[in-house]
């Protein structure tokens, strides 16, 4: 898996290649993260990649040339087609359902914009896919191509110690798409509190019930509509019903 990144800051992304579990999948190259400067393809004594918007207003916006050019080496060094994504409000919310289908691939061109904006005629001509991160706005799409770095890389076998960790993730469709449950670990009593009696049973039924129980519960009060997508998809036990009447 190959991820290339057009950038104009890509010393922003050392500490994410550099650290955690996921340093292992970037130092092995089982996910090749690559580099490019918009700014190296731009022309003039000043390389310039941005100028002021048309129209007027506040801001600048980055040039459609420097972009294409860019992108164009970064597409010849991969040797194939890719996809290329930018990341911007109007791209659709990234969901653990997209990642895992963005994990399954061979990587994307990432492009990370910045100012007030990019030219709309690069976005029309070059863009095949718009990423979202939420309702709010990022100094620049670095971020964001961190997150989506990170979440993918962190499915690739052998990534994580444990691989079946991931599974255990909220949204993962092994929890029927809802909110994980409450982790502890030692020691058993903590500022007053205790472990959860079931989770100290052994008896592993008890303990799975226990947990889907409380995945049931947080969810139901904190994003109800996972809830009722799993009852919409018949993935909710009667068990599983009783306990959502429960917390009624």
């Amino acid at each position: 898996m190959r991820f290339d990144i057009l950038t104009l800051f890509p010393e922003l992304f050392a500490p994410l290649l550099a650290s955690g579990v996921t340093r292992r999948a970037y130092e092995s190259r089982q996910v090749e993260v690559v580099f490019w400067n918009p700014r190296d393809f731009a022309e003039g004594n000043y390389r310039r990649v941005d100028d002021r918007p048309f129209g007027g207003g506040p801001g600048m916006v980055m040039m459609a040339e420097p972009l294409s050019a860019c992108l164009d080496a970064a597409l010849a060094a991969r040797a194939a087609p890719a996809p290329v994504v930018l990341f911007s409000p109007i791209g659709e919310t990234l969901r653990h359902a997209a990642v895992e289908t963005w994990a399954a691939g061979e990587g994307a061109v990432l492009v990370c914009g910045r100012y007030e904006g990019i030219d709309q005629r690069f976005i029309d001509a070059r863009v095949t896919h718009q990423i979202s991160l939420g309702d709010f706005v990022l100094s620049g799409g670095e971020i964001a191509a961190m997150a989506l770095l990170d979440a993918v890389t962190r499915l690739q076998p052998g990534v994580l110690g444990d691989q079946a960790s991931h599974v255990q993730d909220s949204f993962n469709p092994a929890l029927d798409g809802l909110l994980d449950c409450p982790h502890y670990t030692r020691p058993e009593h903590w500022n007053g509190q205790a472990v959860p009696a079931p989770l100290m049973s052994g008896h592993h039924v008890q303990i799975e019930r226990w947990r889907r129980d409380q995945r049931l519960a947080i969810s139901a009060a904190r994003r109800p509509e996972l809830v009722e997508a799993a009852r919409a998809a018949g993935r909710l036990t009667k068990a599983d019903l009783a306990t959502l009447q429960k917390k009624l």
